[in-house]
């Protein structure tokens, strides 16, 4: 327990309004920003190729489809339509990926995306990448933001550089609504009709959302000789993961620990996702809503978190809450994943032992 407890829970709720809403409050305004440029940029490869629309929109204050992964660093998912011609083939094969393949029966030239579709009837996420690449890189160019955007070529995939400052990441997908895949029929694990959470209305909620797949390189792929393993999509939960977060509180505590992070560590390897991933595990450790129901209970929770963090660190492996078998530590250099857990050990010890330590941090 962090001690001790009602003088920490003061302290916790002055640093969540004097660090914690001013970080949200400048990302919010970042995003606002990048979502022009992105957007201007996405409606001249619509003018190219109309098959590829924008689907970057703001409702409630919300970008749906954006993902913040860092205060630098975002995710922009381009939703494509028509995926029906095709079954979705999750057999394991790939940790967190799965193929989309032509149902029986279908032929191509029933496909939207005919041309993009293999030999052995697979629509190939890295041919929908490449040609996707190649209409930004002719929308940079055009587009009247072509001074401050520039689109990175180390990779396949679409990564934009905005004024020298920002990388936003964008995605070609798929929404799988009303689908479970196959390698997540566990979850949620031991969960009954009478669990506290999830509670069976999350349950349901979370499987009728259903998930994405993205046209995305894998760290699973890399190096694989075979280019059919590169016509696989990675699978997606953010939505789910969202919705499984809706409770205020437990929200707080992830915005509380992006903030620690972002002021006590460097952001490599611990992303947005890994401090999502790491909440998720602690709701289902502590599902009572009396356990994250005030600042006092929020603080254990967070030194349960930071705790599971160093494990993960020293371990060098963090399971995906939905495909526990996808390490989101792999390919991380080791030693940053050493550095990082040093630098969470002297976090975790001076909010165990200092009440007065959210001043400095």
């Amino acid at each position: 327990m962090l001690c001790p407890s009602n003088k920490f829970a003061l302290q916790l709720n002055k640093y969540f309004h004097e660090k914690v809403i001013p970080r949200k409050n400048s990302i919010y305004k970042t995003v606002k920003e990048l979502s022009k440029i992105v957007t201007e940029v996405l409606h001249e490869v619509e003018s190219q190729e109309p098959r590829f629309i924008s689907s970057l929109n703001e409702v409630n204050g919300r970008f749906e489809g954006l993902t913040v992964v860092s205060q630098t660093e975002f995710e922009v998912v381009l939703y494509l339509n028509q995926m029906g011609v095709f079954n979705f083939v999750d057999d394991g094969t790939i940790p967190g990926c799965a193929v989309l393949k032509l149902s029986d029966g279908r032929k191509r030239s029933m496909s939207l995306w005919v041309e993009f579709i293999t030999a052995s009837g697979y629509l190939s996420a890295r041919k929908i990448r490449s040609r996707f690449q190649a209409l930004v890189a002719q929308a940079c160019d055009k587009c009247s933001c072509r001074d401050y955007v520039q689109l990175l070529m180390d990779t396949s995939e679409v990564r934009l550089r905005i004024r020298d400052k920002y990388i936003v990441h964008i995605i070609p997908a798929f929404r799988c609504a009303g689908l479970w895949p196959r390698s997540v029929s566990h979850w949620p694990f031991g969960a009954t009709q009478f669990s506290l959470w999830p509670n069976a209305n999350q349950i349901n909620e979370v499987k009728n959302e259903g998930f994405n797949i993205l046209s995305k390189e894998s760290i699973y792929m890399k190096d694989k000789q075979a280019s059919s393993e590169g016509d696989a999509w990675s699978m997606s939960f953010t939505e789910a993961e969202d919705r499984l977060l809706q409770s205020g509180t437990r929200r707080k505590c992830l915005s509380l620990l992006k903030t620690l992070r972002d002021r006590n560590f460097d952001l490599i390897p611990i992303t947005n996702y890994v401090l999502k991933s790491l909440v998720l595990y602690e709701c289902e450790k502590h599902p009572n809503e009396h356990e994250w129901s005030d600042d006092i209970t929020l603080g254990d929770r967070l030194n349960g978190i930071l705790l599971q963090l160093i494990s993960c660190l020293q371990c060098r492996k963090c399971p995906h809450y939905f495909l526990p078998n996808v390490d989101l530590f792999k390919g991380k250099p080791i030693l940053a994943l050493d550095n990082a857990a040093k630098q969470c050990w002297r976090l975790t010890r001076e909010m165990l032992i200092n009440s007065q330590c959210l001043d400095t941090l």
